[in-house]
C-alpha cells in the first residue's frame, strides 16, 4: 500500500512537470498580463483599493489560476508594496498615481508585471520615462549581456527626463515558486558584470521620481508576509492563523486580508499576525516609501532571454 501511494505521489509530480512547457510558460504570463491591464481599468476616482483588489484577485481564482503576491496599489510616493487591510476604506483621489503591480502562479510559475495609472493626467513624464525605460532594456537583453549595462541603459533613458531611477529597486529573474530569484537588474549601472543567460526568465521593472533621493525606505504599514519557517505560538488565535498560513501560503506571500474569514474580530487577526512575526516565522514587506516623498512610476515586463535577442513574454 504504501509502495502505490509512493507511485501515485510520483505519477502526480511527472504530470504536473509535463504540463510546464514553453507553450504553457507563455499562457501563463500572457494571462498575468491580462490581469494587471483589467485591474488597471477598475482604477477610477472614487473607488475603494479594497474593491479593486478583491475583485482582481477573485477573477484570477476564478479562472484557475493562484494570485503569484497581493496585487499592489501603491498611490504617489509609495513605491511598492501597498495592498488593502482587512476592512480597508482608502480610495483613489482624483490626482493620484498609481502602481498596479501584480503577478498569477501556477505549477510554481510566476508573473509579475505592472503599469502606472495616472489619475490626475498631469505626470505623463513619469510614465512615459518608466515604459521608455522599458524599451531601451529590452532593445539589448540577450544572452551574455550584463546586467550592469542594461541598468545604464534605463538609467540614461529616464536621465534624458530630467527624472532619476530608484537605485535600490529593480527588476529579478523568476524561478519556480521564487519570485525574485537571480539575477538582480538594476535601474542603474551597478557596475555588476554577471551576465544573463539563455532561457532565463526576468522581469525589467524600471521605477522613475521627480524626488531627489532616488531612494526608498520601508513605511510603518504592512499588509504583506510570506512564511520563512513554522514557528510554535502562544496564543489560540496565533496558532489558528499560522495553521492557515502553513495549509494556504507555504509557498508565496500572502495578505493579512486573506486570513480575516479564520478570526471574528481585526484585532485578533492583527495581533495574532504580530505573535507570529515576533518568532521569526514570518518575512514582512513594508510599503516602501521614495525617501524625499518625490512621485513614482513603476512599469515591469516579464522576458525570456534568448541567444540574440529577448521574448516579452507579458503582452
Amino acid at each position: 500500500m504504501e509502495d502505490e501511494d509512493k507511485d501515485k505521489d510520483e505519477d502526480s509530480k511527472n504530470n504536473k512537470e509535463e504540463k510546464i512547457d514553453i507553450d504553457t510558460i507563455k499562457k501563463i504570463y500572457k494571462a498575468g498580463y491580462s490581469a494587471v491591464k483589467e485591474a488597471a481599468s477598475y482604477v477610477k476616482p472614487g473607488v475603494k483599493l479594497l474593491d479593486v483588489a478583491e475583485r482582481i484577485e477573485h477573477n484570477i481564482i476564478e479562472q484557475g489560476y493562484n494570485c503569484a503576491f497581493p496585487i499592489n496599489l501603491s498611490i504617489n510616493e509609495e513605491a511598492a508594496h501597498y495592498t488593502p487591510s482587512f476592512q480597508d476604506e482608502k480610495i483613489f483621489n482624483e490626482k493620484d498615481v498609481i502602481k498596479v503591480d501584480f503577478g498569477i502562479e501556477e505549477f510554481g510559475i510566476m508573473s509579475d508585471c505592472a503599469v502606472t495609472v495616472d489619475l490626475s493626467g498631469d505626470h505623463a513624464d513619469l510614465v512615459d520615462a518608466s515604459k521608455e525605460a522599458i524599451d531601451a532594456a529590452l532593445s539589448i537583453i540577450k544572452s551574455g549581456v550584463e546586467v550592469g549595462k542594461i541598468g545604464q541603459e534605463i538609467e540614461n533613458t529616464i536621465k534624458k527626463r530630467n527624472l532619476a531611477p530608484i537605485k535600490n529597486l529593480g527588476g529579478h529573474g523568476l524561478g519556480i515558486h521564487d519570485l525574485h530569484a537571480g539575477p538582480f537588474i538594476p535601474n542603474f549601472n551597478n557596475k555588476d558584470d554577471t551576465k544573463l543567460e539563455e532561457g532565463t526568465i526576468i522581469a525589467i521593472e524600471p521605477f522613475v521620481t521627480n524626488g531627489k533621493s532616488g531612494i526608498v525606505i520601508e513605511g510603518d504599514t504592512c499588509e504583506i508576509y510570506q512564511l520563512e519557517a513554522e514557528a510554535i505560538v502562544r496564543s489560540q488565535n496565533a496558532r489558528k492563523i499560522m495553521s492557515a498560513i502553513i495549509n494556504r501560503y507555504k509557498n508565496e506571500p500572502f495578505a493579512v486580508r486573506w486570513l480575516a474569514n479564520e478570526l471574528d474580530s481585526k484585532f485578533g487577526l492583527y495581533s495574532s499576525i504580530s505573535e507570529i512575526f515576533r518568532t521569526g516565522a514570518l518575512n514582512a514587506y513594508p510599503v516602501l516609501l521614495e525617501q524625499s516623498k518625490g512621485l513614482v512610476a513603476q512599469t515591469e515586463v516579464n522576458v525570456l532571454v534568448g541567444t540574440d535577442s529577448c521574448e516579452l513574454l507579458t503582452k
